[in-house]
């Protein structure tokens, strides 16, 4: 019976074993791909919109590849996240789909460590649609900087936290009329897995 019952302390302990000796060094050639979920935040003062819902969430995903040890690029998005806006008195919704193509910095990069930081900046180019009946929100180019950490399981897979912030603005026009300026500006935070090849 004692027996039985050490089994699976066994493989525990041989499993936290085993992910307590995964490491990763990130190297030139590397490719990745990321999944996972985020949450975002819009900024307080809205522009032409009297407000902007924050916390929504959606999946993100990404894909990306070193050129050097240190430095690589990465190209990642997210499902459209809705939106409700107000203005005038009127509420509405829009969907928000982000673009990020940014360029990373792996500081750990060519070192053998479990945990591997980067940093990156970048293009950001967002699309909303599903605008309320007579509402024009057009899309948006700005900046983007994001921070991240991966942490080894194996050497292929990785837990993967994040954030980002993009410089998102859309000119807003009601029934071909420009009516001015929205400002999101989200803070999106997230978590997820890494697969490397």
């Amino acid at each position: 019976m004692k027996t039985i019952r050490l089994i699976p302390v066994a493989v525990i302990a041989a499993s936290c074993a085993f992910v307590s000796q995964a490491a990763l060094a990130y190297s030139a050639g590397d490719t990745f791909v990321r999944g996972g979920v985020a949450k975002s935040d819009t900024r307080s003062e809205n522009g032409v919109l009297d407000g902007v819902s924050s916390g929504e969430t959606g999946f993100t995903f990404g894909a990306g590849y070193l050129f050097t040890d240190n430095l690589g690029v990465e190209l990642n998005s997210s499902e459209k996240i809705e939106h409700t806006i107000s203005a005038g008195g009127e509420t509405g919704t829009i969907d928000r789909m982000p673009v990020n193509l940014l360029v990373n910095y792996y500081p750990l990069g060519g070192f053998d460590s479990r945990v591997q930081p980067y940093a990156g900046a970048g293009l950001n180019y967002t699309r909303f649609s599903g605008e309320p009946e007579g509402v024009d929100a057009r899309r948006s180019y700005g900046a983007v900087g994001q921070v991240g950490v991966d942490l080894a399981v194996t050497d292929n897979f990785m837990l993967n936290g994040f954030a980002n912030y993009a410089d998102v603005d859309s000119r807003l026009s009601v029934d071909g009329d420009r009516i001015g300026t929205a400002k999101m500006d989200p803070l999106t935070i997230g978590g997820g897995v890494t697969f490397r090849f």
